[in-house]
């Protein structure tokens, strides 16, 4: 099999045999290949959907687990040669790289000019086209919004090897549909993306955190009165662990000065025992892992922001670690392999929903993820499996990954 897809490929692009450490969500793969810029994954695409084969594609492959297991992966994409920084267009906030760069990377790069991408990777190696295709989002989307609301431009592959691009270089872009934003969080099921660019902002001068134990009791009065003060923080997230007292902690950047000062001010609003320090706490900005040992369930809730203690509570007292932004509403929460996965996702998701969010698995050890219901209740399924038929008729790129066996 291996060499009559190789055979089939031959010409498009670097290809080699795949090998056991190349399955996806322990589904083995049949060939590697690894495209150096979008003609060769146009060719690519165009040899696979004339043979009949399936795709998945992969950065750093840190998330590759995330969502359902795919039903069959017969080529899996590397793009992890196509991570140029394209263009950094410093007067107007913008950038464009490939999606095989690491975010890590592409910050560094940026902050030779002063400027970020304010998208905080939770898994530390993400690449910017693994953070599009699922959604990534941390602690500081509270300031600027969603990765959704950063990416304001796309150069795409179809499953049949049309190359296409939406959005632009400029902000203020209203041509056409905004396909950047259905392709984000899409999980590599419509397109493979070959060129992001995206809105950048400036780095802050200086940047404080101020943090603190909170009883549980109090949780709802802190969290709604930081969310909402004045002071304006660009980040508020909450952290807890079952059996324990919550942690909060807020972010606050801008001028040294005026920082610091805000951050002061801000203290009080925590209570007693709140300390204000130049580094963050070492939960921050990443998904939380559990105590015990085993493999890992993990999952994304989400709620009103009111609703977000509630859900705290909820997640803990279900055994699991939780850790996520108060200020957009946004948790992950993760238990070990000796949960009762199928009894906290089902008291987690009851949850969420009545309080105007959702819970979905977005990852779990093998023999029980095959027990879990992923996604739950997703309304406008119809509607998605029709824009899945326009892009992919054939079903190439992934299929089964996403909600509704998409």
């Amino acid at each position: 099999m291996g060499v009559d897809v190789l055979t089939s490929l031959a010409g498009t692009c670097a290809l080699r045999e795949a090998q056991p450490e190349d399955a996806v969500d322990g589904v083995p793969a049949t060939v590697v290949a690894s495209p150096a810029d979008a003609g060769e994954t146009s060719a690519l695409m165009r040899a696979c959907d004339a043979a009949g084969l399936t795709v998945v594609v992969r950065g750093n492959a840190s998330k590759l687990s995330w969502g359902r297991p795919p039903e069959r992966v017969d080529v899996v994409l590397d793009t992890t040669g196509m991570d140029a920084l394209v263009e950094h267009s410093r007067g107007d906030l913008i950038a464009t790289a490939g999606p095989g760069m690491p975010l890590a990377v592409l910050q560094d790069r940026l902050a030779e000019g002063g400027h970020q991408l304010v998208v905080d990777d939770l898994v530390g190696v993400s690449t910017l086209g693994g953070a599009v295709a699922t959604g990534l989002a941390g602690p500081r989307r509270m300031w600027t919004g969603a990765l959704r609301d950063l990416v304001i431009g796309v150069r795409f592959v179809r499953a049949d090897g049309t190359v296409a691009k939406a959005g632009g270089k400029v902000v203020k872009n209203v041509a056409g549909y905004d396909l950047s934003k259905l392709l984000t969080g899409s999980m590599g099921t419509l397109a493979v993306i070959t060129e992001v660019t995206v809105r950048l902002h400036p780095v802050p001068a200086s940047s404080w955190w101020v943090g603190a134990t909170v009883p549980p009791d109090r949780l709802p009065q802190v969290l709604g009165t930081l969310v909402a003060s004045q002071l304006v923080p660009h980040a508020v997230e909450v952290h807890a662990v079952p059996g324990g007292d919550p942690q909060v902690a807020a972010l606050v950047s801008g001028t040294p000065a005026g920082s610091a000062a805000r951050a002061e001010a801000m203290a009080p609003l925590l209570g007693a025992g709140a300390q204000v320090t130049e580094e963050p706490p070492s939960w921050w900005g990443r998904i939380p892992t559990a105590d015990g040992a085993g493999s890992l369930l993990l999952l994304r809730t989400t709620a009103r922001l009111s609703g977000i203690p509630e859900l705290v509570a909820e997640a803990t007292g279900a055994g699991l670690t939780v850790t996520g932004s108060a200020g957009a509403g946004v948790l992950h929460a993760a238990g070990d392999g000796g949960l009762d996965a199928p009894a906290a996702v089902t008291a987690l998701r009851a949850t969420s929903v009545r309080l105007g969010g959702s819970t979905v698995v977005l990852d779990a050890p093998a023999a029980t993820k095959t027990t879990l219901d992923t996604w739950g209740e997703v309304p406008a399924l119809d509607l998605m499996r029709r824009v899945r038929n326009e892009f992919d008729p054939r079903r190439t790129l992934a299929p089964g990954r996403f909600v509704g066996d998409l």
